[in-house]
């Protein structure tokens, strides 16, 4: 259902509320480059910060400034089972191909009740869903058993996965659990390409923000078989994968945007904080390495 290169877009904020002219200009520039669809309020767009008015709003605006170019893929996760399910309604109702959803985080739920807070989200929300894998934000991990039950069990509402989990292997452990058509996209950037030869069919990417172009031009390489060119790709693209992360995400890719777009504000909601200098020394020197500043 997707592949390629998928922004997780950043949520600009300008004294300290949502700047949609901004977010619709980065939307465009998305698109123009060769992405080929948009997630809006998952991590990267401080979705935590925001409220579920705001949130629902953000994603509205994302789907309305893509008019069916590409399709929105929108962040709807929660620890709140009850609260997921309010934003999977809205996002189907803005007109959204799909819901990204975490598994509850803080509440460690074990794993029945990971499946079943998937189970009432497949059920009741009225949206295909591709689950995120992020064991490292939200400490549960949904296991390869359990997502193939999810999947087994929702076979036409469950139709992908965001791996994020770090762990390459489990591309194949899932592809034999979950089927080989089931669509694996990576979570991590600069695993990209393992990933993608092991099986997966796009990135949902933060980098794509910085760099949509490349990215998109990357992606396009690995799904034609074309590794040669996607190791070159990777080994431009890979001190601002590293880069993007020298500091709390989302402040170095906002910093980022902010250097190659100067209108762009950096600006972000507490608890998250400006990069260090350190931070943004590194997303500098990245940037001029894949030849985005002189």
């Amino acid at each position: 259902m997707f592949s390629g290169s998928i922004p997780a877009l950043v949520t600009p904020f300008t004294d300290g509320a949502f700047d949609e002219a901004a977010f619709r200009a980065h939307i465009d520039w998305q698109i123009e480059s060769g992405s080929t669809a948009l997630v809006p309020c998952g991590t990267t767009g401080e979705a935590a910060t925001m409220t579920i008015a705001e949130h629902n709003h953000v994603v509205r605006v994302c789907i309305d400034q893509a008019a069916g170019r590409v399709p929105v893929i929108a962040g709807c996760g929660s620890n709140d089972t009850s609260v997921a399910l309010e934003h999977v309604r809205a996002a189907k109702g803005a007109g959204a191909a799909a819901a990204l959803l975490v598994p509850p985080y803080y509440n460690r739920p074990n794993q029945e009740g990971v499946f079943r807070h998937f189970e009432v989200l497949a059920r009741d929300g009225g949206l295909p869903i591709v689950l995120y894998n992020v064991p490292g934000r939200t400490v549960t991990d949904i296991a390869v058993e359990t997502m193939a039950r999810i999947v087994t069990a929702f076979p036409d509402v469950v139709v992908g996965l965001k791996d994020a989990t770090g762990a390459i292997q489990r591309v194949s452990a899932q592809r034999a659990a979950c089927g080989a058509d089931f669509c694996q996209l990576s979570g991590n950037d600069d695993m990209a390409l393992a990933f993608m030869a092991m099986g997966g069919r796009g990135c949902i990417s933060v980098t794509a923000n910085v760099a949509p172009a490349l990215c998109a031009e990357f992606q396009d390489a690995c799904l034609a078989g074309d590794y040669g060119r996607a190791l070159t790709l990777q080994d431009q693209l890979y001190p601002l994968h590293a880069a993007l992360f020298s500091d709390a995400s989302p402040g170095p890719v906002k910093y980022a945007l902010n250097r190659l777009r100067p209108g762009f504000s950096a600006e972000m909601r507490l608890p998250m904080t400006p990069p260090s200098e350190a931070s943004r020394k590194a997303v500098d020197a990245a940037l001029v390495h894949a030849g985005l500043i002189q």
